[in-house]
């Protein structure tokens, strides 16, 4: 729907989706007028690269995006030929994310790196030559000595590192094209992220900036923001630090975290006036004007993630955004 590069709206598959409304759910957002579709690989629910193949095989123009695939997860030289063969069946149509993983849930299969953004650096450098045809060796942090490939795509797809803190967010500009900002990606923090991956970036191209939140759509405000208040239990941990310090209430919010007995107490009571910065909820007027911010803040593509009970009503609700 929308026509600027650097001015696109994207949908997200849910993760927990039943697997006989996937293909429904994204042809749907394809002929609603979304840009690009998120696939995601949470541990215990569904395989990025098997969504991504199905969500291209059965949709026509959108593009597909996948966020993320942990990188100590698999051997780089076969994800390299997963995704080569995914780009030479839909070329200009994908986008990969690599990332670390989510710390947890590496350790929980034996898959965390003993120094995981110097593995991510070396495997995102390797992963890249692979696709374009280039030999790769061994490094201190990457075992992998990989001839080039016989097959590769024509076209490269673009590489996006999931990264949050300083360190990850500069390292990926050395590195990727951009960075997927998972949510709450606020306008405050997409600018402070930009800042950090331009520190040392040597591209002259400017970095693709992949936005989450969670969003919905009602004719009340207060509606809307019923429906993401529990998505939000998440943003008082300490993993979610980088995305919250940017904001004005960051210590209001912190201490509102700490005076709660648990997560869901938390949501319960964050402020109204939070919630726009921490979600996408409101009118369709509002939430088209929380894209507009963070667009303007410097995000190419903000991915809406739709929450409530019924998730193909949420599509048709947050389509909305078009009209």
């Amino acid at each position: 729907m929308t026509t600027a590069a650097n001015r696109r709206i994207g949908m997200q598959l849910p993760r927990d989706l039943p697997a006989s409304q996937v293909v429904d759910f994204a042809r749907r957002a394809e002929h609603l007028g979304f840009d690009e579709l998120w696939v995601v690989e949470d541990l215990g629910f569904r395989g990025g690269i098997a969504q991504a193949a199905t969500v291209l095989a059965v949709t026509s123009h959108i593009n597909v995006g996948i966020g993320i695939l942990p990188a100590g997860a698999r051997n780089v030289a076969f994800a390299a030929m997963e995704i080569a063969t995914l780009a030479q069946l839909h070329p200009h149509r994908l986008t990969v994310g690599l990332g670390h993983g989510m710390p947890d849930w590496m350790r929980e299969v034996g898959a965390w790196q003993s120094r995981p953004l110097s593995f991510l650096r070396d495997y995102t450098e390797a992963f890249d030559k692979l696709l374009r045809g280039e030999s790769v060796t061994a490094t201190p942090h990457l075992d992998a000595n990989v001839p080039q490939f016989e097959e590769r795509p024509e076209v490269v797809p673009p590489i996006v590192l999931g990264v949050r803190g300083p360190k990850s967010l500069i390292a990926a500009g050395e590195v990727a094209a951009g960075v997927v900002l998972a949510e709450p990606a606020s306008p405050e923090y997409i600018a402070a992220s930009i800042e950090l991956i331009r520190r040392r970036r040597t591209s002259s191209v400017e970095p693709l900036i992949i936005t989450y939140d969670i969003a919905a759509v009602a004719e009340e405000s207060s509606a809307a923001r019923d429906v993401v208040r529990p998505s939000l239990a998440v943003v008082g941990e300490p993993d979610w630090q980088p995305h919250i310090s940017p904001l004005a209430f960051a210590s209001e919010l912190a201490a509102l975290r700490a005076g709660s007995a648990d997560s869901a107490e938390f949501a319960s009571r964050i402020p109204d006036e939070w919630v726009g910065s921490l979600a996408l909820a409101g009118t369709p007027d509002e939430v088209r004007a929380g894209i507009a911010s963070r667009h303007a803040a410097g995000a190419t593509t903000v991915v809406l993630t739709p929450v409530g009970p019924d998730p193909r009503r949420a599509l048709e609700d947050l389509a909305q955004v078009f009209q």
